[in-house]
């Protein structure tokens, strides 16, 4: 059993990917050109924003979306440790300071009654992070955002086609913000084939910026005539051509994951011990992982593994216990609900593909473990 298997998704579309490869190949254009400008074009209209940038990662988009928003060295962003390195190394990559706060015990996410407090006069951004495909709670964070003239930039890269309702609307993920920040890793819920990553944004000032910053800086008149100090970060053609097979399947392969998440929760939610994903009213998970908390993880992981059953620990260290970070001063207590989950999460296998007969043997397994330790 694999925890996430990539086989079996490129066995179902291989006569697409392959075919949409080897028009690439022959069109002879592999950085650039219509295949990035058709993929771009299909995710725009799938989140509903105006502008859809690709790039080479979501780290990228993180950094990129904070350079074209103006933040750097003295400016401070609010995020939360709970999440993967990237979205604080983009902020400091920027020269700006990473400012944690704490997470809501329920979904992982950012508390936002806690963002307030940490905001001084440096601060210029806040980055929610939609953890796991939920999104963390945006009404409230924008209205702080709009209190104290904060950017908000979300953190997209495990969420892509995950809603919430906003004002009686339903609004996607990477639409809310003034910017999202997706990634395209190879395990994402749309995944390339290598790296990839993409920034949203309403705004045709901030996207010109981002295109402007993807090519070195360079002027879109005259690209070797550099405006700034930019990087490379361009998505590959053959990439795009793969994603856009993919993206046909988003919705599909979410709502099979919500499947095999509510089997999941069926029959571990009266498991003493554990306890299943908490969805907040008004959201829509698209369960990029599927988590449980247990006092007993350690033990529990160990017992599946002796089983072959595959799990996963998102996030052992909490960014504020990195030793990156030491020159933030922070330490061990600091953010009390992070620090304690992160000794009692485990992700389960989840994935399009993943067959009842795996699942209900991972279930079994489970059972027989709580049954031992009872």
């Amino acid at each position: 059993m694999e925890f996430f298997d990539l086989k079996k998704q490129y066995q179902n579309l291989k006569s697409g990917i392959d075919a949409a490869i080897l028009e690439v190949l022959e069109g002879g254009v592999f950085i650039g050109g219509l295949a990035v400008e058709k993929f771009e074009k299909e995710v725009a209209d799938f989140l509903g924003v105006k502008h859809a940038v690709t790039l080479n990662s979501g780290t990228d988009a993180l950094y990129l979306s904070l350079r074209a928003l103006g933040i750097g060295a003295g400016d401070e962003v609010i995020t939360t440790a709970f999440t993967f390195f990237a979205t604080a190394e983009a902020i400091a990559a920027t020269g700006a300071k990473p400012v944690f706060v704490d997470i809501n015990p329920d979904t992982f996410n950012i508390d936002v009654n806690q963002i307030e407090a940490a905001i001084t006069g440096k601060t210029k951004a806040i980055i929610p992070v939609h953890l796991f495909g939920q999104m963390a709670d945006m009404a409230p964070i924008k209205k702080i955002a709009q209190k104290y003239n904060l950017k908000i930039i979300e953190d997209c890269a495990q969420a892509i086609g995950a809603t919430q309702i906003i004002d009686g609307k339903e609004v996607k993920a990477g639409n809310v913000g003034d910017t999202g920040c997706f990634s395209f890793f190879p395990t994402k819920n749309l995944g390339a084939y290598g790296d990839g990553g993409m920034a949203t944004t309403n705004d045709d000032e901030i996207a010109a910026k981002i295109r402007m910053l993807k090519v070195h800086g360079s002027s879109p008149e005259n690209k070797y005539k550099n405006l700034e100090i930019g990087v490379n970060s361009r998505l590959d053609a053959i990439q795009a051509a793969i994603l856009s097979v993919k993206i046909k399947y988003l919705d599909q392969w979410n709502d099979q994951r919500a499947e095999i998440a509510a089997r999941y929760n069926k029959e571990l939610g009266s498991v003493g011990g554990i306890v299943t994903p908490f969805v907040a009213p008004g959201n829509n998970h698209i369960y990029h992982q599927y988590t449980i908390k247990t006092t007993n993880r350690d033990n529990l992981a160990q017992f599946l593994t002796q089983k072959n059953i595959p799990t996963m620990i998102y996030y052992s260290i909490p960014l504020h216990l990195q030793s990156a970070f030491n020159f933030l001063n922070y330490k061990i207590g600091d953010f009390s609900v992070m620090e304690t989950t992160s000794k009692e999460i485990l992700s389960l296998p989840i994935y399009p593909e993943f067959t009842k007969k795996d699942q209900d043997y991972i279930i079994q397994k489970i059972k027989e473990f709580y049954v031992e330790k009872n």
